[in-house]
C-alpha cells in the first residue's frame, strides 16, 4: 500500500531519567496506533498525541521494539513508523472519514508484522480488534460514559481498556477495564519558576466544558488580570468564543491565541495560578500537571479527576462551586511552588506512566501466549513464529485479572 512503508525512528535525544529497573525481561514488540490528526509530538494542540509520543520514547528507552502508526512525520524514538497519511488532516479534526481510513490502513499495516500487543489510541481502530490473535489495549482519553461508554461496552472483551483516572473508571465500572494509568509529562522539560507574575492563566480548548468564561469572571472578582491561551479553530469553538469570551474581553482580560510548546511553558511558569473551572467530569486534565511542574498552583472545581491530581491546600485549591473561585485565586500566592513541582515529579513523571503500561502489556501478552500454547496442544509456549493467517480460527482469550490499578507514584 502506498505511503505505508516502515520508516526508522529518530535516534537523537536521551532520557537521563530512564527507568533503572530490570531490563533483562523479554523485550516486547508493541504496535502503537496514534490518532491521525496531528504529527507526533504535536507542535501545538494535541494532548493525546503528546502522551503517545512520550510513551513511545519511554518504551523504546526501556528496550522495547515499537512500531508507531500515525500521520505525517514523527520525531519519536520508535524503531519503525507507518504514516497512514502523508500530511495529517488536522483541519478535519473529529470528522469520521479520516478516522475510518486511518483504522483500515492501520489494520493493513499490521497484517504482515508480528507483535505481542497492539495499543490503540483512536476511536474507530478498536472495531478491528476481534480479528487479532494478540491483545488490543485501548486507552480511553475522553469520557467513558454516554454514547462513548455504550461503544466501549459493545466492544466487550475484544479489547482491554485502560483508564487515565479512577474517576473516569468509576463512571462506567462495568467496562472491560484492566487498569488505571495516569497520564504523565517530562517534568524536566517544564521550567520551574518560584517568583510569579500577578496574572491568572487559563489554557485549553474554547468550549463550555472547559469554563473559560468562569475563569474570567473569577479573576475579575478577585481583582486579578487573566491571560487566555487556547485552541479556537472549529465552528463550535468559535461560536463559544463569540458568545461567552468576546463580551468579556477588556483591559484585564487578554487573549493570546493558541500557544505552542515554548509559549505554553513560559505562560505556565510565570502565572500566579492556573484556573481550571471545568464543567464536566474531566478524565484527567493534562494542563494541571504541566502547571504544577512549573511551580504554579491549580485553582479548580471539584469535578472528575481533579481531586486525584491536585493536592488540595498544597498544590492548589479545589472549590466546590464557582462562587468560591475568586477567594481561591486570591489565596494562591500562599502555596509553595516547590511542593507543586515535587508533587508532579513524584506522581506524574514519564517513567511512572511507562512502567504502568509495561506491566499491563506483560500481563496481557503472557496470558495470550499461554492460551495459544494450550490451543496448540503444548504445555508451555514454544518458539515464537510469524503471525498466523488472519482468517484462522481464534482461540478463546484468557480470563485475566481485572481492575488492576497502578496509580502514579506506586509503580
Amino acid at each position: 500500500m502506498p505511503g505505508l512503508a516502515h520508516q526508522g525512528g529518530s535516534a537523537d535525544g536521551e532520557d537521563s531519567r530512564a527507568d533503572s529497573g530490570d531490563h533483562s525481561a523479554r523485550r516486547l514488540r508493541i504496535a502503537m496506533i496514534a490518532p491521525p490528526f496531528f504529527e507526533l509530538p504535536p507542535t501545538g494542540y494535541g494532548g493525546v498525541e503528546a502522551i503517545v509520543a512520550d510513551l513511545v520514547d519511554q518504551l523504546a528507552d526501556r528496550g522495547h521494539d515499537v512500531l508507531l502508526i500515525g500521520a505525517g512525520r514523527h520525531r519519536t524514538r520508535a524503531a519503525r513508523f507507518c504514516p497512514v497519511f502523508g500530511r495529517p488532516p488536522s483541519e478535519r479534526l473529529g470528522a469520521p472519514v479520516p478516522e475510518v481510513i486511518h483504522a483500515a490502513r492501520a489494520a493493513a499495516a499490521l497484517r504482515d508484522v508480528d507483535v505481542d500487543i497492539v495499543h490503540d489510541h483512536t476511536l474507530a481502530g478498536p472495531l478491528l480488534a476481534p480479528g487479532r490473535r494478540v491483545p488490543t489495549v485501548v486507552t480511553v482519553h475522553s469520557e467513558a460514559n454516554g454514547e462513548l461508554g455504550s461503544y466501549y461496552a459493545a466492544l466487550g472483551d475484544s479489547v482491554d481498556i485502560v483508564a487515565i483516572s479512577d474517576a473516569q473508571r468509576s463512571l462506567n465500572p462495568h467496562l472491560n477495564w484492566v487498569g488505571t494509568v495516569h497520564n504523565a509529562i517530562d517534568v524536566a522539560s517544564f521550567p520551574y519558576r518560584e517568583r510569579k507574575d500577578d496574572y491568572v492563566l487559563w489554557l485549553g480548548r474554547f468550549c463550555d466544558q472547559k469554563g473559560a468564561h468562569l475563569a474570567i469572571d473569577a479573576a475579575r472578582a478577585a481583582g486579578l488580570p487573566i491571560v487566555l491561551a487556547g485552541k479556537c479553530s472549529e465552528p463550535a469553538e468559535r461560536g463559544y468564543f463569540e458568545r461567552e469570551i468576546t463580551p468579556r474581553l477588556g483591559p484585564s482580560v487578554r487573549y493570546v491565541g493558541e500557544a505552542d510548546a515554548a509559549q505554553k511553558r513560559q505562560l505556565l511558569s510565570r502565572a500566579r495560578a492556573l484556573a481550571f473551572p471545568v464543567q464536566w467530569e474531566e478524565p484527567f486534565g493534562l494542563v494541571m500537571i504541566e502547571a504544577m511542574a512549573c511551580g504554579t498552583p491549580v485553582i479548580a472545581l471539584r469535578r472528575g479527576s481533579v481531586p486525584e491530581i491536585v493536592a488540595d491546600g498544597i498544590t492548589g485549591i479545589i472549590a466546590d462551586n464557582p462562587a468560591a473561585l475568586p477567594g481561591a485565586l486570591a489565596a494562591a500566592w500562599r502555596l509553595d511552588p516547590a511542593r507543586c513541582r515535587q508533587h508532579v515529579r513524584d506522581r506524574f513523571d514519564l517513567p511512572a506512566m511507562a512502567a504502568g503500561y509495561e506491566r499491563i502489556y506483560r500481563m496481557l501478552a503472557e496470558g495470550s501466549r499461554q492460551v495459544h500454547a494450550l490451543a496448540a496442544g503444548v504445555a508451555t509456549p514454544g518458539p515464537r513464529h510469524a503471525a498466523p493467517a488472519r482468517h484462522a480460527a481464534l482461540p478463546r482469550r484468557p480470563v485475566l485479572p481485572k481492575f488492576v490499578s497502578w496509580p502514579a507514584g506506586r509503580r
